[in-house]
């Protein structure tokens, strides 16, 4: 009788520019690994994520264990966060039969304790071995890509935020449209050639898939530039093709996600073809949820910056595309967001780097400020040497001054353009207590990180009205605000109340209605500011202001 073939898949959670797989996150990367041990051969898959590894999950026997982690691109985390080095060498020892380690991972010092450390395509080389082939670094073909996104779907089922706040990601290409130039002088995606596309059909075939296993959120990511699919793949440049774009979000509407997402859009191409692009962002205003987020990838505003790594884009064509973006999708939607929004990267110490380029980069970010455009998410890092190294030397203090000047004089402001005081954000996932604040964020790309200054149940879906914003992050109530029944530490929270009057108000209740809380309060101007979040019950009929 033939030995059963199993593989242990270890979701140690990447994070880089093309693929997702943090918490709430669960990357395709991950998912194809999965399918390609089974289109290999193997009789069974089990699937751990680190998480359930930290909470005390076995690690069980298996033929071939396979672990991806690292993040090329690293952030902060609200509830987890990459597999540590640490972790990884510690992991190790308890893994059973041949091994293998992928993502960022593979190039740490652990990935020497592996038989392979693989840096392009997990999910290809364990295919390879599987199959009795020499495991190497090769991409997937089209067609291995189509079928390994579906045969191994099923891991999401095991995900431990699975149904919710779980948020799947799909790939719609791969590859770089300035491959031939040799892009952006950071990027690892021009190392994989011409951009290679899934067609809408397949793409849609997958999500499919996924919502029938019961995922609620999706996630169109993986490529470059998404007004850029079903474009010319060698075109450096290339006129976006509405027709194509259209065709795969209809198909992805129609399948009911709560949530319909997508990432990076190229500024020179919305520049370059205001037209055909307007007619995308039209398609991904109205077709995808609200709170959509499109990364541009600015990099710097210095021009010689630009010309010595070979950046996509200009400032000038950055501003054009922030102005697009605003127009198209400045309504808000149902959760209270604005239908589209740009984020913009800015990446420091690369090549050509002065003193001067900080300035540069502020004023480009003061011109947006100043012409009343919103942009979700200002992201500035520093380069990483993962495709070459670089011979700028960042001036810590600097970079440190640079990052605070934009938190202090233009975060804040953007974030009180895209969440105004009043703004009621539905479906609000509760996901950590600090102390007694309570923190959240809508499910999504780059969501808005929400402090609710008082505890509640995580876990849990909550509406929550804005009421005041940070550098980072914006503060809000639980909506509605039944005053009758909520706890004092919650009525400190309500805007203009405080200690005395929260004390005074718990003494008093319940309130038939505003001009019963008016006597307490004695002040109309307070009223003024609350009668659109509180709500009177009592005797099982509800008031609002």
């Amino acid at each position: 009788m033939a030995r059963e073939i199993s593989v242990l898949v270890v979701d140690g959670y990447i994070d880089d520019p093309a693929a997702l797989g943090v918490p709430p996150y669960i990357s395709p990367m991950v998912r194809s690994i999965a399918s390609a041990a089974l289109d290999a051969g193997a009789d069974r898959v089990e699937y751990l994520t680190v998480d359930m590894i930290r909470n005390g999950a076995r690690i069980p026997d298996a033929s071939v264990s396979v672990v991806l982690s690292g993040n090329t691109v690293p952030g902060k985390y609200l509830r987890s966060m990459p597999m540590s080095v640490r972790e990884l060498e510690a992991l190790v020892p308890k893994l059973k039969g041949w091994r293998l380690v992928g993502g960022s991972a593979a190039s740490s010092p652990a990935a020497s304790l592996f038989d392979f450390a693989i840096e392009r395509d997990l999910a290809a080389s364990l295919y390879d071995g599987m199959t009795g082939k020499e495991v190497g670094e090769r991409l997937r073909t089209l067609d291995e890509w189509n079928r390994w996104m579906m045969l191994g779907a099923d891991i999401v089922t095991s995900h431990q935020d699975f149904p919710q706040p779980l948020i799947a990601e799909v790939e719609s290409y791969r590859g770089c449209h300035r491959y031939s130039s040799g892009g952006c002088s950071y990027c690892i995606e021009p190392s994989k050639g011409r951009p290679l596309m899934r067609s809408p059909d397949d793409i849609i075939a997958e999500a499919s898939r996924l919502r029938e296993l019961g995922v609620r959120n999706l996630r169109v990511g993986g490529q470059t530039c998404i007004v850029s699919y079903g474009s010319d793949p060698d075109s450096p440049v290339p006129r976006p093709s509405p027709e194509k774009v259209d065709d795969l979000f209809e198909g992805l509407q129609s399948l009911g996600f709560d949530v319909l997402h997508v990432d990076n859009a190229n500024a020179a191409v919305i520049s370059t073809h205001p037209d055909e692009s307007e007619r995308v962002l039209e398609t991904l205003a109205s077709r995808c949820t609200d709170g959509n987020v499109l990364a541009l990838g600015m990099e710097s505003a210095d021009p010689r910056v630009v010309i010595e790594n070979n950046l996509n884009s200009t400032a000038d064509q950055v501003m054009d595309a922030v102005r697009m973006i605003n127009r198209v999708g400045g309504s808000r939607g149902p959760r209270g967001m604005p239908r589209l929004l740009p984020g913009i990267n800015i990446i420091c110490g690369l090549e050509g780097e002065t003193a001067a380029t900080y300035g540069m980069d502020m004023e480009i970010l003061g011109r947006i400020r100043d012409e009343g455009l919103a942009v979700r998410r200002i992201n500035i890092r520093q380069v990483l040497p993962v495709r070459r190294e670089f011979s700028v030397r960042v001036d810590q203090r600097r970079f440190k001054r640079f990052k605070e000047v934009v938190r202090e004089d233009v975060d804040r402001v953007m974030l009180e353009r895209v969440a105004p005081y009043g703004t009621v954000l539905r479906d609000v996932y509760t996901e950590l207590q600090d102390g007694n604040t309570t923190f959240g964020r809508q499910i999504g790309s780059y969501p808005l990180l929400i402090g609710i200054p008082y505890r509640v149940d995580v876990g849990e879906f909550r509406d929550v009205y804005v009421t005041d914003w940070g550098y980072r992050s914006v503060t809000g109530v639980t909506y509605p605000f039944d005053i009758n029944r909520m706890p004092m530490s919650a009525l400190e929270a309500l805007p203009g109340i405080g200690r005395k009057r929260a004390q005074r108000i718990a003494a008093e209740r319940p309130f038939d209605g505003p001009e019963d809380l008016l006597r307490v309060l004695e002040d109309p101007s307070v009223l003024k500011r609350i009668r659109d979040i509180v709500v009177f019950r009592r005797n099982g009929r509800r008031t609002i202001i």
